[in-house]
């Protein structure tokens, strides 16, 4: 009986040991949480969903994320266009990814909208999205034929009053037309809109004389306003822009409730683990502080953010602003 005691007392040291060795070994990350959760991260290559086509200002500035923080972390961030749906098929792909910080999202002025426009959608990009950081914007600018008579925002809604003008847009919902109905509601006119599968053949016809006007974003029309196939008669933003000097700002051209931004940002699926989320706005923030990369995106006809942490307010305060408008509007997407 003594011995069988000994032999119990014995074990019972051994599994106290065990436990106390466990008690201090070190967790895995995902178990402790925390800012571990981020300390090796990212550990694999990055997808980075742009829901547009190459090109335009949402696939530039992801490539020029990607670029930027694939050198700081030595690890691949493959940009992956997924255009269709107007922009929700991509979102939805994040939306439904796996919560670990390895599938992105570029996020537009579209996917604001895309709220009320698409009340049905099989996911939630307020609940099933998180923000992690705005990146830029870049203004709308107004457009017509270099050989038009309107030569101001005033001429324009004056225009307007008179009889019903063309307005083409890059499709119904997208920046443009949302742009062109804000300035509708503001002024009591009425256009003709046209959408078209895009800005580009936008600008042909404006060029062409098919249409009087494009409420266009601003990267699209440039060349062709320095080029003098197009006048602008102003910018949406508070200020002038620096690479078009000599075009007046909305406000200044008598309609300072027509400031529209058209920006970008990024976001990750709902549920990843606030470390990460927080190492990659913050990586983010660094980036668009450098010298080197804001004079690469202002040359783009673009303006850095400075979004972290702000960007789910933002984005909450762009939902609710276009909402009211959709809803005052009735516009409907096909």
């Amino acid at each position: 009986m003594c011995g069988a005691r000994r032999h119990l007392n014995r074990v019972l040291l051994a599994l106290s040991v065990v436990s106390a060795l466990a008690a201090l070994a070190p967790r895995p990350a995902a178990a402790q949480g925390g800012s571990d959760a981020a300390a090796d991260f990212p550990g694999k290559p990055i997808r980075y969903v742009v829901p547009f086509a190459a090109g335009g200002l949402t696939d530039i500035m992801a490539r020029m994320v990607g670029h930027q923080l694939s050198e700081e972390w030595k690890k691949p961030i493959v940009v992956d266009n997924r255009p269709g749906g107007n922009a929700n098929i991509g979102a939805e792909q994040v939306a439904k990814a796996p919560p670990d910080g390895y599938t992105w999202l570029a996020v537009t002025l579209t996917h604001a909208s895309n709220v009320t426009l698409f009340p049905k959608l099989p996911f939630s990009m307020q609940k099933d999205l998180v923000p992690v950081a705005r990146i830029a914007s870049s203004p709308m600018m107004v457009v017509v034929p270099a050989s038009s008579p309107i030569k101001s925002m005033k001429d324009l809604a004056a225009a307007a009053q008179k009889s019903k003008l063309n307005a083409g847009s890059s499709g119904n919902g997208t920046p443009p037309h949302l742009t062109l109905a804000l300035f509708e509601s503001q002024t009591r006119t009425s256009f003709t809109h046209v959408p078209y599968k895009g800005g580009a053949p936008s600008m042909t016809d404006l060029i062409g004389g098919q249409i009087d006007v494009v409420f266009s974003n601003f990267p699209e029309s440039l060349a062709y306003v320095k080029g003098g196939k197009l006048r602008a008669l102003a910018v949406t933003t508070r200020e002038r822009h620096p690479l078009l000097p000599d075009v007046p700002t909305v406000a200044e051209a008598g309609y300072p409730e027509l400031i529209v931004e058209n920006w970008t940002g990024l976001m990750m699926p709902a549920g990843t683990p606030r470390p990460i989320v927080d190492k990659v706005a913050a990586s983010v923030a660094r980036m668009l502080a450098t010298e080197s990369v804001r004079g690469r995106i202002v040359s783009a006809g673009f303006s850095p953010a400075a979004g972290g942490p702000a960007f789910a307010d933002y984005f909450s305060g762009e939902v609710t602003r276009w909402a009211r408008l959709i809803e005052e509007k009735h516009i409907r997407v096909e």
